[in-house]
């Protein structure tokens, strides 16, 4: 709302939807920087919420691609994962990373 007032936005300017998938913020890329500093969701937050959401073969796609930025071993990749998926979303979450890491590096 703040950042409404002062460029006097709607107050519905920012579609908050995904607000149920962030449990924090993280910091990623600078996409815009003026009056006003737009950041990305970082890759990690970004690829919790495709894990959490996993609805269909856009969710993998997506997930996959994000996997391919992330570097690191299948537990260190959940680690920075796994505190940013939302709690009722964990157990989708989990088997949803199993499931692709398995498709790309086979069963460990």
């Amino acid at each position: 709302m703040q950042v409404a007032s002062e460029l006097d936005l709607p107050q519905d300017w920012l579609n908050d939807a995904a607000k149920g998938s962030f449990v924090t913020i993280t910091t990623g890329d600078v996409l815009y920087r003026a009056s006003l500093v737009v950041r990305a969701a970082s890759v990690p937050q970004l690829f919790a919420m495709k894990l959490a959401a996993w609805r269909d073969a856009i969710d993998r796609a997506a997930a996959r691609l994000l996997l391919d930025q992330m570097r690191g071993s299948r537990m260190e990749i959940w680690e920075r994962t796994q505190p940013l998926v939302p709690p009722d979303q964990m157990q989708k979450a989990s088997y949803a990373f199993d499931d692709l890491w398995d498709s790309i590096h086979g069963l460990s």
